[in-house]
Protein backbone atom coordinates (compact mmCIF):
# COMPACT_ATOMS: atom_id res chain seq x y z
CA UNK A 1 0.00 0.00 0.00
CA UNK A 2 1.31 3.62 -0.75
CA UNK A 3 1.21 6.29 1.37
CA UNK A 4 2.25 9.85 1.82
CA UNK A 5 4.42 10.32 5.01
CA UNK A 6 3.65 13.68 6.97
CA UNK A 7 6.44 13.24 8.86
CA UNK A 8 9.89 11.91 8.99
CA UNK A 9 9.54 7.80 10.18
CA UNK A 10 12.82 6.47 10.93
CA UNK A 11 13.57 3.30 8.78
CA UNK A 12 10.67 4.28 6.84
CA UNK A 13 11.45 7.88 4.99
CA UNK A 14 11.13 11.25 5.25
CA UNK A 15 8.02 14.16 5.02
CA UNK A 16 6.70 14.05 1.63
CA UNK A 17 8.24 10.88 0.71
CA UNK A 18 5.51 7.78 -1.00
CA UNK A 19 6.73 5.03 0.64
CA UNK A 20 5.19 1.26 0.22
CA UNK A 21 3.86 -0.32 3.40
CA UNK A 22 1.68 -3.34 4.32
CA UNK A 23 -1.54 -2.48 4.61
CA UNK A 24 -1.42 -3.37 8.42
CA UNK A 25 1.11 -0.95 9.25
CA UNK A 26 -1.00 1.65 7.47
CA UNK A 27 -4.09 0.74 8.86
CA UNK A 28 -3.00 0.14 12.69
CA UNK A 29 -0.54 2.75 12.82
CA UNK A 30 0.08 5.42 10.39
CA UNK A 31 -2.76 6.48 9.44
CA UNK A 32 -4.35 6.33 13.24
CA UNK A 33 -1.48 8.57 14.21
CA UNK A 34 -2.06 11.02 11.37
CA UNK A 35 1.50 10.15 10.43
CA UNK A 36 0.65 9.55 6.70
CA UNK A 37 -2.13 10.68 3.73
CA UNK A 38 -3.29 9.05 0.34
CA UNK A 39 -1.42 10.10 -1.93
CA UNK A 40 -3.44 12.18 -3.85
CA UNK A 41 -2.81 15.32 -5.98
CA UNK A 42 -4.74 17.28 -3.17
CA UNK A 43 -2.91 15.68 -0.67
CA UNK A 44 0.60 16.37 -2.19
CA UNK A 45 0.08 19.72 -2.87
CA UNK A 46 -0.87 20.05 0.95
CA UNK A 47 1.90 18.38 2.17
CA UNK A 48 4.37 21.41 1.00
CA UNK A 49 4.10 23.32 4.71
CA UNK A 50 4.76 20.08 6.68
CA UNK A 51 7.54 19.72 4.38
CA UNK A 52 9.15 22.57 5.12
CA UNK A 53 8.93 22.38 8.99
CA UNK A 54 10.39 18.67 9.20
CA UNK A 55 13.10 20.05 6.67
CA UNK A 56 13.60 23.08 9.52
CA UNK A 57 13.15 20.71 12.21
CA UNK A 58 15.55 18.48 10.80
CA UNK A 59 18.33 21.07 10.33
CA UNK A 60 18.20 22.47 13.81
CA UNK A 61 18.76 18.25 15.51
CA UNK A 62 21.49 18.00 13.04
CA UNK A 63 23.16 20.72 14.10
CA UNK A 64 22.51 20.20 17.83
CA UNK A 65 24.13 16.79 17.39
CA UNK A 66 26.94 18.52 16.07
CA UNK A 67 27.37 20.21 19.19
CA UNK A 68 26.95 17.34 21.08
CA UNK A 69 29.54 15.62 19.03
CA UNK A 70 32.08 18.50 18.92
CA UNK A 71 31.51 18.32 22.94
CA UNK A 72 32.52 14.87 23.40
CA UNK A 73 35.32 14.71 21.49
CA UNK A 74 37.43 15.14 24.36
CA UNK A 75 35.71 13.82 26.69
CA UNK A 76 36.94 11.20 29.31
CA UNK A 77 34.67 9.74 31.51
CA UNK A 78 35.88 7.54 34.55
CA UNK A 79 33.73 4.29 36.04
CA UNK A 80 34.55 2.74 39.16
CA UNK A 81 33.44 -0.97 39.34
CA UNK A 82 33.61 -3.64 42.38
CA UNK A 83 36.58 -6.36 41.46
CA UNK A 84 38.89 -9.00 42.10
CA UNK A 85 42.62 -7.95 43.00
CA UNK A 86 43.45 -8.99 39.57
CA UNK A 87 41.30 -6.32 37.98
CA UNK A 88 38.70 -8.69 36.76
CA UNK A 89 35.05 -6.78 37.09
CA UNK A 90 32.70 -8.57 39.17
CA UNK A 91 30.17 -7.39 36.22
CA UNK A 92 31.02 -5.80 33.65
CA UNK A 93 30.88 -1.87 32.38
CA UNK A 94 28.32 -1.51 29.39
CA UNK A 95 26.61 0.96 27.36
CA UNK A 96 23.99 1.68 30.09
CA UNK A 97 27.22 2.77 32.47
CA UNK A 98 29.04 4.68 30.21
CA UNK A 99 25.64 6.93 29.76
CA UNK A 100 24.71 7.26 32.86
CA UNK A 101 28.67 8.44 33.71
CA UNK A 102 28.42 10.96 30.41
CA UNK A 103 24.75 12.04 31.50
CA UNK A 104 26.68 12.82 35.36
CA UNK A 105 29.07 15.49 33.50
CA UNK A 106 26.29 17.19 31.48
CA UNK A 107 26.32 15.57 28.14
CA UNK A 108 22.74 14.18 27.16
CA UNK A 109 23.62 10.85 25.24
CA UNK A 110 20.90 7.48 25.54
CA UNK A 111 22.38 4.14 26.12
CA UNK A 112 21.27 3.33 22.42
CA UNK A 113 23.51 5.86 20.93
CA UNK A 114 27.03 4.16 22.58
CA UNK A 115 28.21 1.13 20.56
CA UNK A 116 30.41 -1.47 21.97
CA UNK A 117 31.29 -5.05 20.18
CA UNK A 118 31.47 -6.02 23.70
CA UNK A 119 31.09 -4.45 27.66
CA UNK A 120 34.30 -4.37 29.31
CA UNK A 121 34.67 -6.72 31.81
CA UNK A 122 38.76 -5.38 33.16
CA UNK A 123 40.13 -2.86 34.89
CA UNK A 124 41.17 -0.45 32.34
CA UNK A 125 41.28 2.08 29.73
CA UNK A 126 38.64 1.54 26.90
CA UNK A 127 37.56 3.45 23.86
CA UNK A 128 33.47 3.98 23.48
CA UNK A 129 32.02 4.86 20.45
CA UNK A 130 29.09 6.99 20.27
CA UNK A 131 26.63 7.23 16.98
CA UNK A 132 25.03 10.22 17.38
CA UNK A 133 23.34 9.65 13.57
CA UNK A 134 24.06 7.98 10.75
CA UNK A 135 27.36 9.75 9.57
CA UNK A 136 27.65 11.89 13.19
CA UNK A 137 29.73 9.81 15.55
CA UNK A 138 32.63 10.30 17.87
CA UNK A 139 34.46 8.61 20.49
CA UNK A 140 34.61 8.21 23.96
CA UNK A 141 37.83 7.61 26.42
CA UNK A 142 36.81 5.43 29.39
CA UNK A 143 38.75 4.58 32.27
CA UNK A 144 37.24 1.90 34.69
CA UNK A 145 38.88 1.47 38.06
CA UNK A 146 38.94 -0.47 40.78
CA UNK A 147 35.94 1.22 43.58
CA UNK A 148 37.67 2.40 46.78
CA UNK A 149 34.84 2.13 48.60
CA UNK A 150 34.57 -0.85 49.59
CA UNK A 151 38.38 -0.64 51.13
CA UNK A 152 37.32 2.64 52.58
CA UNK A 153 33.78 1.03 54.69
CA UNK A 154 35.90 -1.74 55.84
CA UNK A 155 38.85 0.18 57.34
CA UNK A 156 35.80 2.23 58.86
CA UNK A 157 34.20 -0.57 60.45
CA UNK A 158 37.99 -1.66 61.85
CA UNK A 159 38.35 1.64 63.23
CA UNK A 160 35.09 1.31 65.41
CA UNK A 161 35.64 -1.56 66.85
CA UNK A 162 39.36 -0.87 67.88
CA UNK A 163 38.33 2.15 69.10
CA UNK A 164 35.59 1.94 71.86
CA UNK A 165 32.59 -0.02 72.47
CA UNK A 166 28.74 0.97 72.69
CA UNK A 167 28.32 -0.33 76.67
CA UNK A 168 27.37 2.79 78.36
CA UNK A 169 29.25 3.69 81.95
CA UNK A 170 26.80 2.63 84.04
CA UNK A 171 26.59 -0.80 82.46
CA UNK A 172 29.98 -1.83 82.48
CA UNK A 173 31.37 -4.08 85.37
CA UNK A 174 33.96 -2.68 87.37
CA UNK A 175 37.56 -4.72 87.13
CA UNK A 176 37.88 -7.11 90.37
CA UNK A 177 34.83 -8.15 90.95
CA UNK A 178 33.95 -5.31 92.90
CA UNK A 179 30.29 -3.74 92.56
CA UNK A 180 28.75 -0.22 92.90
CA UNK A 181 26.22 0.25 95.37
CA UNK A 182 24.49 2.60 92.99
CA UNK A 183 24.59 -0.16 89.62
CA UNK A 184 22.40 -2.85 88.85
CA UNK A 185 24.54 -5.55 89.81
CA UNK A 186 23.71 -4.26 93.49
CA UNK A 187 20.40 -4.77 93.25
CA UNK A 188 20.49 -8.41 91.97
CA UNK A 189 22.75 -9.04 94.78
CA UNK A 190 21.02 -7.62 97.19
CA UNK A 191 17.67 -9.53 96.24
Amino acid sequence: MKLLLRKDIPNLGLCGDVVDVSPGHARNYLLPHHLALEPTKANLKAIEEDKKIAAAEREKRRAMLLETQSRLESVEVTISAACTPEGHLYGSVGPREISSALIDEGHSVHPDQIKMTHNFKEVGTYQASVVLADDISTEVKVWVVAEKQLEEEEQASETEVTHGTDASPAEAQPVGGEINPGSPAADEQSD
